[in-house]
Parts: C-alpha cells; structure tokens; sequence
C-alpha cells in the first residue's frame, strides 16, 4: 500500500482524471455507491454544500449537516431524504464540542467529513478569543471539529477529510508573527488569503499523520461559482478591482459565462470525497476534478478569466509550514489532536 505524502508537493500532479472544469456532480457520482455510510458535511445546506449533500444522499449515504441557521438549513434541505440537520457554530468552540458529543454518542464510525462552511471577505470581527473571523471560521473551527471526531474517522478504516479551499490562498501565506491583525492593519483580503493556505497546510499535515490509520485529506479549490453566497458581505469595489463587474456592480457578461454554476462547483469535493482513483493518494490540493499543478511561477492568472485561476502555491504545501501550523493550532485552540 502506496503511504506516500504530499510534503513539499510530492504528489502535486494531476491524475488525468476523465473529469474536468465543466465536470458536474452527477458525473462524478455516477457508479458509486455509499449504502452503508456515514457523511458530515459543514455548511452543506447552500450553495456548493447543498450541491455535495444531495449527490451523497443520491448515492445511498446518511448525511449530517452541522448549521448555524438551523431554519435556513431545515428550508434548504426540505424533501431531501437521510439527512440531520444539527446546530453548530463554527465560531463558537463549545458548540463545536456539543456537536460532536452529540456525533460519537449516536455513531461509532465516520467515512466522509467534508469541512465545506467558510466566510469571505468580510469586515474585522473577532471571536471571543480575540481571534479574527475568517481564520477562526475557516480553520481553525474545523480543526477542532476534525480532532472532536477523530476516533469515529479512525474506525471507519478508509475515511476521507475533504477540507474545502480556494484559489484565494494565493493571496497570503500564513502569517505565523501575526495570523490576527494584531499588529498590522487589517486587511480582509490577506486575511482570507491565510485562512485558505491554513486550510492546505491543514490537510497536508492531517494527510502525513492519518495515512497510517487508513485516514486520507484532501483540499479543494471548487473554482470561481455563480450561485453562491460566499461573497455575501464582500465589498463590491474588491471585485470591480479584480475587473469582475462593472462601474454599477454588474458582473461583466463575459465573466459570468466563464463561471462554474453549483453542480460542477460541487464536482471537486465529490470526486476527493468518493472515487477510487484517489486510493492511495492524499494531502494534496485539487481543482477542476483532479489534483492541481504545482504553481511555481508558469501559471499566468487573469482575474477576469477564471479557468486560469489555478495551480497551488509551495508554501501552502510546505513540510515545515504544516507542522508549525499544527503546533499552533492546538495552542491557539487549546486542543491536543494527538493522531494515534
């Protein structure tokens, strides 16, 4: 059995999948079957979530979504059948600790965790600990979920974490002076930027130290969506900058053609999530329906072209970024996550 790693970008190659940018859920879950099996997946009851939620459903899975607006969820979730909508907060450790609680006291095993929820974008907010909102959000909370419900992926024996990131952690590498803005002006940008390479360096890491327990990561870049509402509070001069809509805050037409819509949003968490082509291989960062290239300056990015948004960044792959981002993650959690 194949127990290599993605440190440093071992394995950042694509796999020539038969999948591609235009590739849908449907087409990925086509053929696969998962009676049988236990799913959780955060924010999974909006936009791309919503989109992976049905298609394990489709293929036989029981799925829990964690949610913070529980009658948004109950509403967007409505006629789709074995799902469980449950509370949870990402920003609010305890509600992460009662969840899963509530998770291991009701199931023994989980085959397929999906760290879908995220925030974009938005203003400073900081939690109760002091911590920004979009690093707590996007990393921070799903690690402790991860580690919470680390013997119930143990025994699943070939469980999968699919930790959903973005184009956008080419924005920043990790700021380990100062991942709160304590010291330097706040910019949301930068801030989102860090919480996605967070995300990567979670999974390589998660990756190296769950292999040996049958437990594989992966990161997801799902690509540029129309539909969402990720970018709910994100101010619309950051996207006219990025020459993605116009003077009155219209996307320009020719952009929002080149957009994924939901179904083929979803494909890239799907596809790490379910197919066996992935045996094997883990910790890597994937997009388009198959692992992404290594960036290292050969990837020219237009951002009003978003199938050239691409490709992922060393640092956010790096052997010695992960590990110290780990370390500091259980001391700002104040959660051990030994992985034995």
């Amino acid at each position: 059995m194949n127990l290599q790693d993605n440190y440093n970008g071992a394995l950042q190659q694509p796999t020539y999948s038969g999948f591609g940018a235009t590739s849908t859920v449907h087409d990925v879950i086509k053929g696969i079957d998962l009676q049988g099996k236990t799913a959780i997946v955060t924010g999974g009851y909006a936009g791309i979530g919503l989109e992976t939620v049905k298609a394990f459903v489709a293929a036989g899975a029981k799925v829990i979504v964690p949610a913070r607006d529980v009658r948004k969820a109950t509403n967007n979730l409505q006629g789709v059948n074995n799902v469980t909508i449950e509370e949870m907060d990402l920003m609010d450790p305890a509600s992460i600790d009662r969840f899963a609680e509530r998770f291991l006291a009701a199931h023994d095993r989980l085959h397929i965790l999906v760290n879908n929820a995220g925030i974009m974008w938005v203003p400073l907010q900081r939690d109760k600990r002091g911590y920004e909102s979009q690093l707590a959000t996007n990393h921070l909370g799903h690690f402790q979920l991860t580690a919470k419900l680390w013997p119930a992926l143990q025994k699943a024996k070939g469980a999968r974490v699919v930790n959903v990131s973005s184009y956008g952690h080419q924005m920043a590498p990790f700021n380990f002076e100062d991942p709160n803005f304590t010291n330097r002006a706040y910019e949301t940008l930068q801030g989102y930027g860090q919480s996605k390479t967070a995300n990567n360096l979670f999974t390589v890491e998660l990756d190296h130290r769950g292999k040996a327990f049958g437990v594989r990561a992966f990161s997801v870049h799902p690509g540029s969506v129309n539909g969402t509402d990720l970018g709910r509070v994100a101010p619309m001069a950051l996207f006219q900058q990025m020459g993605t809509h116009d003077e009155n805050g219209n996307i320009k037409p020719d952009v929002a053609a080149k957009l994924k819509n939901v179904e083929q949003g979803a494909s890239t968490s799907v596809w790490c999530a379910t197919n066996a082509a992935l045996n094997g291989i883990g910790g890597v960062y994937c997009e388009n329906t198959d692992v992404a290239e290594l960036d290292e300056g050969n990837i020219p990015h237009n951002y009003d072209d978003p199938l050239s948004l691409r490709g992922v960044q060393p640092y956010s792959v790096d052997a010695h970024n992960a590990q110290k981002l780990w370390t500091l993650t259980e001391e700002m959690t104040g959660i051990s996550f030994p992985v034995n």
